[in-house]
């Protein structure tokens, strides 16, 4: 209930519609209560005449139970030869003898008819049945009135508040990065609460969409300007004479122009599998074979480091895949692992697994772990857990990112996690 806007409106529909309805039926019987019973005496007079005469005279106790069978009436006759009450529990006689003259609020006595024969007939109505039929007519007449009235104030409610749903779904879609479908406004020229803000939404998913293609423009033109002199600077320096002198400086500095090419390649690699329009060069690959080419280039690529122990499921089939987006993908898990992971013994694992959701690769190192509240960020693009670590100690943060994003392209998942010890990285792709 406090989580429904929905179900508080139609219950406080309810309770106004039942208070009204309460309300309206009470002042509605004191109205047509107040003199009824003097207007209607004269015919009531005239009838219990008849009455009177049908019972005969003496009174005859089968025909005065007849019409009390009838009709909802209780008959009470005291004369020299009959004596007879149609009520005569002690109940019943105590309520009759109670009552506060024609109109009383019980079984009142209604009206008294002295025949000539010395007998007297009285004639009170029996409440009791007609206010038991009263009742329930009156309880389904409500109960009826109000599942009607609450249908309707259903319906009403769903279409009054229908615009929330668009804008939750809206707004899971700009959340998603799909800023293609704007929220509809209902009665756009004129529009009420609800609409002012669906279009206050559509403002603002435009202009995150703006800055974000304004962003993604930016990294792109300044990945591509930098490609060019930085070739050009590799270039010049490789033409450094390669004196003893100057052999320390020129190493340095080509890495740091290597460090700074990879850089803008993983920039642009990014952009590439974040946008909505990923294209992906897929064909049949030897998952095996590419992981065992990976792993000789990052055991070659880490001298200082124990070989990684690969495993491969014999029953892999080839799998459709971008073999060069899988080729990145296994390279800056097993790097990234390299880094952190430390030097043990036992080195990294990469394992390649057929499991029924589809293909597992599995990465873990043996180091020191990363923090519970830093895994969820782990993946995100510029984060680094550890930021007091230095250039030398890792990248900037776009490793780990490039790898969800390659295995989102493919429909699959990455999933990070402490392994105690080391880090475990999971990456499952359909095999279909």
């Amino acid at each position: 209930m406090r989580r429904s806007i929905h179900l508080r409106l139609v219950l406080l529909f309810m309770l106004l519609a039942l208070a009204m309805t309460v309300t309206f039926m009470g002042g509605v019987k004191s109205a047509f209560s107040v003199g009824w019973r003097d207007a209607a005496r004269p015919l009531l007079a005239d009838y219990v005449d008849r009455l009177a005469s049908e019972i005969g005279s003496p009174p005859s106790v089968e025909r005065a139970q007849a019409i009390v069978q009838r009709l909802p009436i209780m008959l009470r006759i005291e004369g020299p030869q009959v004596q007879w009450t149609s009520h005569p529990a002690d109940g019943e006689v105590a309520r009759w003898r109670g009552g506060r003259g024609p109109w009383g609020d019980d079984h009142g006595e209604l009206l008294r008819k002295q025949m000539a024969d010395g007998h007297t007939i009285e004639f009170a109505l029996n409440r009791a049945v007609m206010d038991a039929a009263q009742r329930s007519r009156a309880v389904w007449f409500t109960l009826g009135g109000l599942l009607f009235l609450t249908a309707l104030a259903y319906a009403y409610v769903r279409r009054l508040l229908r615009p929330l749903d668009d804008i939750r779904q809206g707004a899971l879609r700009f959340g998603a990065g799909d800023f293609g479908a704007a929220i509809p406004v209902r009665h756009a020229q004129r529009p009420d609460e609800l609409g002012q803000l669906a279009a206050t939404i559509n403002t603002m998913g435009q202009d995150i969409h703006q800055m974000l293609e304004a962003k993604r423009a930016l990294l792109l033109a300044i990945s591509h300007e930098l490609r060019s002199p930085l070739t050009r600077a590799r270039l010049h320096t490789e033409l450094l004479p390669a004196t003893s002198e100057l052999q320390p400086q020129r190493d340095a500095l080509l890495r740091d122009l290597g460090e700074m090419a990879r850089l803008i390649s993983d920039l642009l690699e990014s952009e590439r599998l974040a946008g909505r329009h990923t294209a992906l060069h897929k064909e049949p690959t030897d998952i095996g074979a590419l992981a065992r080419a990976v792993a000789q280039e990052m055991n070659a690529s880490h001298p200082d480091h124990p070989d990684i122990d690969l495993q491969v499921d014999a029953a892999l089939p080839p799998v459709l895949i971008d073999a060069a987006r899988l080729r990145l993908l296994m390279r800056n898990l097993l790097d990234n692992a390299l880094r952190y992971g430390g030097r043990d013994k036992q080195g990294v694992q990469l394992r390649l697994l057929r499991t029924s959701a589809g293909l597992e690769i599995a990465v873990r190192d043996f180091g020191a772990g990363v923090p519970e509240n830093q895994m969820e960020r782990l993946a995100d693009p510029f984060y680094r857990a550890d930021a007091a670590r230095q250039r030398s100690t890792g990248g900037v943060g776009l490793g780990l990112y490039l790898c969800r994003l390659v295995a989102q392209a493919h429909g699959g998942s990455l999933v990070l996690g402490n392994a105690q010890p080391g880090l475990r990285a999971t990456v499952t792709l359909p095999l279909d």
